[in-house]
């Protein structure tokens, strides 16, 4: 998508005190009139992302925005024209939200959003909302033992959860054992590996693709309640997963990395870039930490993915 030729469109994430998000219905004949949005507005030329926001919040809303933090960028190629939505979170503001421009309004918690009731291009936002900041990956050494420890971290709910284990029967039975113990939406957490499509649908649980397993697809593999994410190292990989309807991707690696001595590492600079062309959320990982996090969204990452170090 060329820069110059997209519509810059900025979007704002309001919570009230119960959790809930704001939405306002986009009124026709506007394209998508009738669906219910993030407020906000187009960006002037050369106005700054979080200038433009402040001020449709205030022309919109009548709430004058105090500090906010970037949350995802969204490329949208639609008709008639191709969007790039800056989606910020708002975490604090004046005033009362009114509607001064005629729309209705709405507060919903972000897990009762529907996709089919949003413009396509509001929809990572709802999904960046919904995924945790960390997604753990399990040591292959990890064994039954344990369980009470992975259990605990899918209920802590700062993180994704993925059981990746050298043998696949041990892999199953802690799959199983955890999804019997653990609540739905700690469920919803637990990954299994792409070799686990099955296993992962009678769980209930999330899938994670690798990215040769991208190209052998035709369709998502689980739905829509189960997260399902891909490993991806190029931008091809992360197309193929937008195409595919992933829910998010794991880029990397970011820095050079034990697991994967051979390969390149991308570097912030280069990961940024690659973030910056698809609509998923996007985790980093490669040799970081959860102390990477600040570093990660400022490349524009949902959060960062790691094996040992985030198991200490």
């Amino acid at each position: 998508m060329s820069a110059a030729a997209a519509i810059e469109v900025v979007a704002g994430v309001l919570s009230d005190g119960a959790g809930r998000v704001l939405l306002a219905q986009r009124m026709p004949p506007r394209d998508w009139g009738g669906r219910w949005e993030f407020p906000g507005g187009k960006r002037e030329p050369g106005e700054a992302a979080a200038v433009a926001l402040a001020r449709e919040l205030r022309e919109e809303l009548g709430v004058t925005v105090l500090e906010s933090a970037p949350l995802i960028r969204v490329p949208w190629n639609g008709a008639p024209r191709p969007i790039v939505l800056d989606a910020h979170t708002v975490t604090h503001w004046q005033g009362l939200p009114v509607a001064r421009e005629g729309q209705a309004l709405r507060w919903q918690p972000p897990q009762a959003l529907v996709r089919a009731e949003m413009p396509p291009a509001d929809w990572p936002v709802a999904l960046a909302l919904r995924l945790p900041p960390l997604l753990r990956i399990t040591p292959p050494s990890f064994d039954h033992a344990q369980r009470p420890r992975l259990l605990a971290a899918l209920q802590a709910g700062d993180a994704l959860l993925r059981l990746r284990l050298d043998d696949p029967m041990r892999a199953r039975e802690l799959a199983e054992a955890l999804a019997a113990e653990a609540a739905a939406m700690s469920r919803q957490r637990l990954l299994l590996d792409g070799t686990r499509i099955d296993l992962a649908r009678a769980l209930g649980c999330g899938v994670h693709l690798q990215a040769a397993q991208l190209r052998t697809l035709r369709a998502r593999p689980v739905p829509a309640s189960q997260w399902c994410g891909a490993s991806c190292h190029a931008a091809a990989d992360l197309a193929l997963a937008q195409a595919l309807d992933c829910d998010f991707a794991v880029l990397g690696p970011v820095r050079p990395t034990p697991t994967h001595p051979a390969a390149a590492a991308l570097g912030w600079t280069r990961f940024a870039a690659l973030c910056a062309r698809t609509a998923l959320p996007v985790y980093a990982l490669g040799g970081l930490t959860p102390a990477d996090l600040p570093a990660a969204r400022a490349a524009g990452a949902q959060g960062v993915a790691g094996i040992r170090a985030f198991w200490r």
